[in-house]
């Protein structure tokens, strides 16, 4: 079934700004460990600037179209809540890893790398599930509280979310499917082997469910589903 133009354009929003990200994410933690000399701190340091201000870039950017989900755990957190029917589910998902796919593939070409490397940073263990539940639960509830102003401020905490997230939880803070696989396809400082992106992506999306199952029982109020991560024209896609 072909999608109407208002869900083509979301879609096109969430693919670019999804691109707008990881090249973000990549890109800075590419440029960070070419400049720490070996120092991990510093290069982790780059990568949370690089990726904080990439994430609220990209939410004040496409945010009045799509809502800038920017993450496949925020669509499902989002569709549980009643903001999204199951086909923009599908659509926003497919565009936010297409975007994270190539956003990953533009930051490798931009440093002069292959444009597809397979990571092999390992990146296992119970530590580290725990804390991209902890990351992801955290980004959800800290999105739902934005959400419940109803006055599209305070977006600014979930990039503060992310950048706190990268340095105290053990994983760096992924709390996102779409950017945990596509991160395979970089072999360098922010990369992660594919059999453990395919562990945290279920891991993320359990904890996003039961952030919105926590926030849907703490506000007094239904959760304002139309309006994440920002106010954005609510019009459905009826093809």
């Amino acid at each position: 079934m072909l999608v109407s133009g208002t869900l083509a354009r979301r879609s096109a929003a969430e693919l670019l700004g999804t691109w707008l990200l990881l090249v973000g994410v990549v890109g800075s933690g590419i440029l960070g460990e070419d400049l720490a000399g070996g120092n991990t701190a510093v290069a982790l340091l780059a990568n949370v600037v690089g990726t904080a201000g990439a994430l609220a870039a990209a939410i004040e950017a496409v945010g009045p179209v799509s809502g800038a989900h920017l993450n496949p755990a925020v669509s499902l957190a989002t569709f549980l809540a009643g903001g999204l029917r199951g086909r923009e589910l599908g659509a926003y998902v497919a565009a936010q890893s297409a975007g994270a796919v190539l956003g990953a593939v533009t930051a490798n070409l931009m440093f002069s790398l292959p444009a597809v490397s397979v990571a092999t940073t390992e990146r296992a263990g119970a530590g580290l599930l725990l804390a991209e539940a902890v990351a992801t639960f955290g980004l959800v509830t800290v999105i739902w509280g934005v959400v419940r102003r109803s006055d599209g401020r305070g977006t600014a905490a979930i990039p503060l979310w992310v950048a706190a997230g990268m340095v105290a939880t053990a994983s760096t803070c992924f709390a996102n499917p779409a950017v945990s696989v596509a991160r395979t396809l970089s072999d360098t400082f922010t990369g992660i082997r594919p059999a453990d992106a395919l562990s945290f992506v279920p891991v993320q999306l359990a904890a996003a469910a039961a952030a919105t199952a926590l926030a849907g029982w703490l506000f007094p109020r239904p959760l304002p589903g139309d309006d994440v991560v920002v106010p954005h024209d609510p019009a459905r896609a009826d093809a």
